[in-house]
């Protein structure tokens, strides 16, 4: 992957503290778990475009 791009991002509290315990259940911080979660979400919605070259955005 590419450089990242970062960018502030408010949750809910009670949102929060569910994406916490979630990540920490799947060794994961916060961060990664929600990139995996809209990564997930965005290949599942048939959004996710593959690069030329590439089998797989990364």
């Amino acid at each position: 992957m590419g450089q990242k791009k970062r960018f502030l991002l408010r949750l809910d509290e009670r949102l929060y503290e569910i994406v916490e315990k979630w990540s920490a259940d799947e060794l994961r911080s916060v961060n990664a778990q929600i990139e995996y979660l809209l990564t997930d979400a965005v290949k599942k919605a048939g959004r996710w475009k593959e690069d030329k070259g590439k089998s797989e955005q990364e």
